[in-house]
């Protein structure tokens, strides 16, 4: 018995082991374009960019994302390579921006703005139905974690960007030409340390599918009408996300006058509550269910975005941004295990794919309609806009039918 258990908890040790790698890996993959939303307001104002100029390099990413994404996630189903596949996708995240430092022509950034969503797709339906498949227990803890490396990413980079630039008098270009050196490292390691690690198989586990089979497979997973209402909630959740990451740096610093340190800061006060908010709302949603925590997240978004309105151009509009990102970025590990939870094993990074495509879309157009009411309206009118599609996000979950997932899991 008491070699059972040391074998257990060497397995449980060497589990979470590996979620610190995969998360750690996750961090830098928001590291890059977390770096580049701060970088934004200098190189607009270095090549004469115009607000919807500025939307359109955003755009292109997701544009591409959206695009390459499911086949990205078909792809990943009929790998097994899950290490490698991770390598790669943060490779090619990485050397699009390196390459940018050393353009002075718009439509090389936009190509290159491409390039990174059709790497960034790589990742998600690698690490995210990986992850679930080794704790399906408590998916929506592990997502949370794995969520967490997003946000710690996207809280840090900020502020050394801003760091750089302000104290140590760096330009834009040799931020980007820097920043790829950690993520260089980090591919190195997971190919390393997931490399050499040999999960046992669980008695449970789905078979692998060949290219085909994922491919005859996809009708029955459109069908699934958890994954197509979840995927159009979740659009419209990016969509709110990607034009407050976008044009929140732009409005700090050409409208209120900030620094790029204390834009920096305004970005990790953004996402700082976000990785205290995501652990508590995935292990929630193991206890209580993945829809209660998500309706009361938006509950509460609602009630942020009035008082948020209300503060207009005050300091307090910033604090209200932040907590409002609190709330967005709880969601988005629960949306995902959710997911896992209605779609077969074997078809998670197809799922995943199809989620984030979708995802990609609203961020796709999120940046250039916001860009478009800048330039018309001025900046602090593209977050009226931005309430408009949380609230659509939070209807969509309000009206979402009930799952035979939900039902057999509702306490007695």
């Amino acid at each position: 018995m008491t070699a059972v258990i040391g074998s257990a908890e060497k397995t449980e040790t060497r589990s979470m082991s590996e979620v610190w790698v995969v998360t750690i890996g996750h961090a830098l993959t928001h590291w890059y374009p977390a770096t580049f939303y701060v970088l934004l307001p200098l190189i607009g104002s270095e090549m004469g960019l115009t607000y919807g100029q500025i939307g359109m390099i955003l755009t292109s990413q997701y544009i591409a994302g959206a695009i390459s994404n499911l086949p990205g996630g078909m792809f990943v189903d009929s790998v097994g390579r899950k290490g490698l596949l991770m390598a790669t996708s943060l490779f090619w995240i990485g050397v699009p921006y390196f390459i940018m430092g050393f353009s002075d022509a718009y439509w090389v950034i936009v190509t290159c703005s491409a390039l990174i969503g059709v790497g960034n797709n790589l990742w998600h339906p690698t690490a995210i139905p990986w992850l679930g498949q080794r704790y399906p227990e408590r998916k929506g803890l592990v997502m949370a974690w794995h969520g967490m490396g997003g946000n710690v990413g996207d809280a840090l980079a900020p502020l050394a960007a801003g760091a750089l630039i302000t104290y140590m008098l760096l330009s834009w270009r040799q931020v980007m030409m820097i920043n790829i050196l950690p993520g260089v490292v980090m591919a190195i390691l997971i190919l390393w340390y997931l490399g050499k690690s040999k999960a046992e198989p669980k008695k449970d586990a789905a078979p692998q599918l060949s290219a085909m089979e994922v491919l005859k497979a996809l009708p029955s997973l459109f069908r699934n009408k958890t994954l197509v209402f979840l995927s159009t909630s979740s659009a419209f959740r990016s969509m709110t996300q990607n034009g407050l990451m976008t044009f929140l740096p732009l409005y700090l610093a050409k409208e209120m006058g900030y620094s790029p340190w204390s834009v920096g800061l305004c970005m990790f006060l953004l996402q700082a509550a976000g990785f205290i908010a995501a652990p508590i709302a995935g292990h929630m949603s193991d206890k209580m269910g993945r829809r209660n925590v998500i309706m009361s997240s938006m509950i509460m978004t609602c009630a942020v975005l009035a008082f948020m309105i209300f503060a207009g151009q005050s300091p307090l509009f910033v604090a209200f941004i932040a907590l409002l990102g609190f709330f967005l970025f709880a969601i988005r590990p629960v949306l995902q295990a959710w997911l896992l939870d209605a779609t077969p094993k074997n078809l998670g990074g197809s799922a995943i794919g199809a989620m984030f495509g979708v995802q990609a879309l609203g961020s796709a157009i999120g940046p250039l309609i916001c860009g478009a009411i800048a330039d018309r309206y001025g900046l602090l009118s593209t977050f009226w806009f931005l309430a408009g599609t949380i609230i659509l996000a939070n209807l969509l979950v309000f009206v979402m039918p009930t799952t035979p997932q939900e039902q057999a899991t509702k306490p007695a």
